[in-house]
């Protein structure tokens, strides 16, 4: 099809095939985050003195929206935080935990949430925990001592604190962080790659000494954009390839300068930065010569506006202050459809993937103090995404009008996966990045036999800075789309300007 920016519609077609699958997704890839930063966990999770608070402090409105949102794992406890975290400060009785400066978000940390209070919300949640180590300013030593209090039985030192502190059972915790952002000078304890890959290879050593059932996770480049992505990865898999299951990836975007064209086409980034890691892991795998193949943990990504953070005047030693607290509007959520549909897309490689985060700091769910909590915009694609993401991705790729973004050259309006479930409905994930045009959709599903729509439903607004708030926490919602049908194995549909749309084909039986 041929560009045309002047055109009243835009159209993209597709073809709908079963024979022609991805892989299917890990549960692990609708995952979130929860740091000890801003009002994320205080207030946030946790605010025992909520009308709705449960007797261990945890806001029961908040966990039935977690619940709603699909989560299926939870990393903690950062992010920037833990490479300078003591993580025996926020065990044992909450009155004898010390209160502590956090230099990375420049507040003050209680303690009175600690490891076996976020272990109780993962139960609660029913969510999976994938634990962050600080090799920061601490090491393999800490991190295996981490590891023998949280998952041996009984009968040691370590252990047997976790059971005097009222944890007889270990906690079982499987997937660990081995690190967080160890390439970036804004990090406490930053390490070149060199000295990185020594001690996550070391670390990971000791740990599997310990506990052999884990699953390790290497830090990978921050951003695609640092100046030793790619070499990073590189030289940390030359130590550590053997030794880990996972390198990260880390990634935010955001609008800037009124520039919604490529703030809408962030996805090409993501993109570029899956294929540029899978390629390097794959390149150290037959330099090797090793029979694994690694997968990638994207276990921070999100839309967050840094360009409007000003660290100089954001509180000082203050204990939860508002820290990154970033309103979505309509426009926000669509990007963050069309990262998920990424993340779906290469859900062969990428089997681990957080949002950041989860609560309050640049996060789907809002709350305030003794107030309510709500739905952010993005809160709608997540859920759709970690409900109708499950069975098999299908391959498809589509062919729609075109335009010219500044930052990422020409890109397709339309943006989709395709996902069947047990039942063999068919599920349609799509996005339409044209600001000012509706997209007419045809869909060749010939192949999945005789079929039928059950549901049409967008989430759009004429004000693309539409956004929820404590006051109208319903302003944007999905809404029903009528007119999509499906005659002579030819899915018709109309999606409108600026949306993200689930579309629910069922076998006719």
């Amino acid at each position: 099809m041929t560009s045309s920016s002047d055109a009243e519609r835009a159209g993209a077609a597709l073809t709908i095939d079963p024979d022609f699958a991805v892989g299917e997704p890990n549960p692990r890839l609708f995952g979130s985050f929860v740091e000890h930063l801003g009002r994320c966990v205080h207030t946030g999770l946790h605010e025992p003195d909520h009308p709705a608070a449960r007797p261990d402090g945890l806001r029961q409105d908040v966990l039935d929206l977690v619940r709603e949102l699909g989560v299926t794992l939870v990393r903690y406890p950062g992010g920037n935080f833990v490479s300078g975290y003591r993580w025996e400060d926020g065990v044992g009785p909450v009155g004898d935990r010390p209160r502590r400066l956090d230099p990375a978000w420049r507040s003050v940390e209680t303690n009175e949430f600690g490891l076996n209070e976020f272990m109780r919300f993962t139960e609660a949640a029913g969510v999976e925990p994938m634990m962050a180590l600080n090799l920061g300013t601490r090491g393999p030593q800490e991190a295996r001592e981490l590891l023998e209090y949280c998952n041996h039985p009984g009968g040691t030192a370590w252990s047997d604190l976790r059971r005097a502190h009222g944890v007889p059972d270990p906690h079982g915790i499987r997937l660990w962080c081995l690190g967080n952002e160890m390439d970036g000078p804004w990090q406490m304890g930053h390490k070149t790659a060199e000295e990185y890959g020594r001690v996550a290879a070391e670390t990971a050593r000791l740990m599997r000494m310990t506990d052999p059932d884990l699953t390790l996770v290497a830090c990978g480049s921050s951003n695609s954009s640092m100046p030793t992505f790619g070499s990073w990865e590189a030289t940390v898999l030359e130590h550590a390839y053997e030794h880990v299951d996972h390198i990260s990836c880390h990634a935010y975007y955001e609008e800037s300068d009124g520039d919604v064209d490529s703030f809408l086409a962030s996805a090409q980034d993501m993109e570029h930065f899956i294929r540029s890691v899978v390629a390097t892991c794959d390149h150290v795998r037959a330099v090797r010569r090793s029979p694994k193949e690694l997968e990638l943990s994207f276990d921070e990504w999100n839309v967050w506006y840094r360009r409007l953070r000003d660290p100089e005047a954001e509180p000082r030693w203050e204990v939860a202050p508002r820290l990154l607290e970033d309103h979505y509007t309509v426009t926000d959520a669509v990007v963050v459809g069309s990262l998920l549909v990424t993340l779906l897309r290469h859900c062969d490689r990428v089997t681990v993937a957080c949002l950041a985060q989860l609560v309050n700091a640049i996060a789907p769910i809002r709350t305030e103090p003794g107030g309510p909590a709500w739905r952010q915009t993005t809160f709608h694609p997540f859920a759709d995404a970690a409900r109708w993401g499950r069975g098999r991705v299908l391959r498809v790729e589509p062919r729609s009008d075109r335009h010219a973004t500044a930052q990422h050259g020409e890109v397709d309006l339309l943006h989709c996966t395709a996902v069947q479930q047990e039942d063999d409905a068919v599920v349609l994930l799509a996005v339409n990045r044209a600001t000012d045009r509706p997209l007419d959709l045809v869909a060749d599903v010939r192949a999945l036999g005789e079929t039928r729509v059950v549901e049409h439903r967008a989430l759009a607004d004429a004000d693309r800075h539409a956004r929820n708030s404590a006051l109208h926490p319903d302003r944007v919602s999905p809404r029903a789309v009528p007119g999509a049908a499906v005659r002579d194995g030819a899915l018709t549909a109309q999606l409108p300007p600026l949306s993200w749309n689930v579309l629910r084909l069922h076998p006719v039986r």
